[in-house]
């Protein structure tokens, strides 16, 4: 991701984290976006986070479906392209971030944002906040979350693996919390940008 980040100067990522490798557990990977990418789409993001197709899908349509306000333009389609350059993991998560930071840029009308964050349980129960590809793939248990920006409410969950109701419960307020880290990046990289214009 390092590397994506030096290619492309016109690429934001997020000041004041750290570049040494992360602590253990409960951080996030760094998060760069780069908007208006393409020319002739109204609107379009890049968004990376950290170095099953139609499912995917599905779970990305609702959700974008759950806040657009679609009534105030019946007659439109709309279509987000979300093109994955490489999996470094929580890849519906970055998925998630990407889709909802092009319709922000595309100016559709939304009831709130909403961002996506990943937690994996380790075979001892151990909570880790957006893991990396390999600590997916040795996981108990990689949950999924997408939620709004206006109160929290859950809008999507998948999972995978052995969970209780207890860790669902842990997995679901620690990516509640991190979900504000999330908001804060997308407010600073909508204010860096227009703060240019």
């Amino acid at each position: 991701m390092e590397e994506a980040m030096r290619a492309n100067s016109k690429m934001r990522a997020e000041p004041g984290v750290e570049s040494s490798p992360r602590g253990p557990g409960c951080s996030l990977r760094h998060f760069a976006c780069e908007q208006n990418l393409l020319s002739r789409p109204d609107g379009s993001a890049s968004f990376l986070q950290g170095v099953a197709e139609k499912s995917r899908e599905r779970l990305i349509r609702n959700t974008c479906e759950a806040v657009v306000l679609g009534a105030l333009h019946p007659r439109t389609s709309i279509t987000v392209v979300l093109q994955v350059i490489s999996d470094a993991g929580s890849l519906l998560a970055c998925c998630l971030n990407a889709a909802c930071m092009a319709l922000v840029d595309a100016g559709v009308p939304m009831r709130a944002l909403f961002c996506g964050v990943t937690c994996a349980l380790d075979s001892e129960g151990t909570l880790v906040l957006d893991p990396t590809a390999k600590q997916e793939k040795e996981a108990r248990a990689v949950l999924t979350f997408a939620l709004d920006s206006v109160e929290q409410k859950l809008l999507m969950s998948t999972t995978k693996g052995l969970y209780s109701d207890a860790e669902l419960q842990q997995c679901l307020a620690a990516a509640q919390a991190a979900s504000q880290r999330v908001f804060r990046f997308y407010r600073e990289s909508l204010q860096r940008r227009y703060s240019k214009s």
